[in-house]
């Protein structure tokens, strides 16, 4: 059972939402041959003010 965690500062639509999943598992069922029912994807979506690179915050 493939699990992703996908997280990103921003929201997204929930268009944008099903054609990343759509992507993702279609890519593991096409490299790994796991099924697109067994795939779990959960997006976690950090205001900016929560993301950091080194000293630097995105908010």
């Amino acid at each position: 059972m493939p699990y992703i965690n996908l997280k990103l500062v921003g929201t997204l639509t929930k268009e944008q939402k099903e054609t990343i999943a759509k992507e993702f598992s279609d890519t593991l069922l096409r490299v790994a041959g796991k099924p697109k029912q067994s795939t779990y994807l959960v997006i976690d979506e950090v205001k900016g003010e929560n993301w950091a690179q080194g000293e630097k915050f995105f908010g």
